[in-house]
């Protein structure tokens, strides 16, 4: 458990706070939230009552289309439920996004870490919401040998539940970053030229 769950007093309220904290403008179901979070719905409900009673989200009613085959036909119903939302007039909002981020999101070598069994990482490159800068093509670059895709996807989720917001990432094997890297590849000059830090390079990349 890290330093945050400690805090806020438990993993489930931190990933709802961080939810809602990188997503301001978005309202969420209970089910949705269960979703994105990977939460027991049971405690999903549990810790909405706590927020919602402190003041740090709100209720909203929430418009949603459900589409059902009739024959050959597609209906579309307009049904209503019950919405989350941040409050931002919260008085520690601010605070507290700051916090999260600051806290949530390490660009270190444990981040890289997580990684390890998705292939022979050479080159790793955290830019984004991992530090801070909001105007970056992607979060993560990602080069290896032997890369497992379903792999990397599945890490991407964990880390989206835990962190509240979709990770944009970019991921190569060697042979094809390399060619890219060497005919000036638009997107990875973007990467490299934009802040970033570098966690692990075996290509050389950083001296050259």
């Amino acid at each position: 458990m890290d330093i945050l769950a400690k805090l806020f007093g438990g993993e489930a309220r931190v990933k709802l706070m961080r939810l809602f904290l990188f997503n301001i403008e978005a309202a969420y179901t209970a089910a949705e939230i269960a979703d994105r979070s990977k939460i027991p719905a049971k405690d999903v409900k549990k810790e909405l009552s706590l927020l919602v009673a402190v003041g740090l989200i709100k209720k909203r009613v929430v418009a949603r289309d459900i589409h059902r085959k009739q024959g050959k036909k597609i209906i579309i119903k307009k049904v209503h439920d019950t919405g989350y939302i941040i409050e931002q007039k919260f008085p520690y909002f601010q605070a507290l996004k700051s916090l999260l981020i600051t806290v949530s999101l390490h660009a270190d070598e444990s981040l890289v870490k997580r990684f390890s069994g998705a292939g022979k990482i050479k080159f790793f490159v955290a830019s984004g919401l991992f530090i801070q800068e909001w105007d970056t093509r992607v979060d993560l670059l990602i080069v290896g040998d032997e890369l497992n895709m379903k792999r990397l996807e599945a890490i991407m989720e964990t880390i989206e539940s835990e962190v509240g917001r979709e990770i944009a990432y970019s991921a190569f094997e060697t042979s094809d970053f390399e060619y890219r890297y060497g005919i000036h590849d638009r997107l990875i000059r973007d990467i490299l030229d934009l802040p970033h830090t570098v966690l692990v390079d075996k290509l050389g990349i950083s001296a050259a």
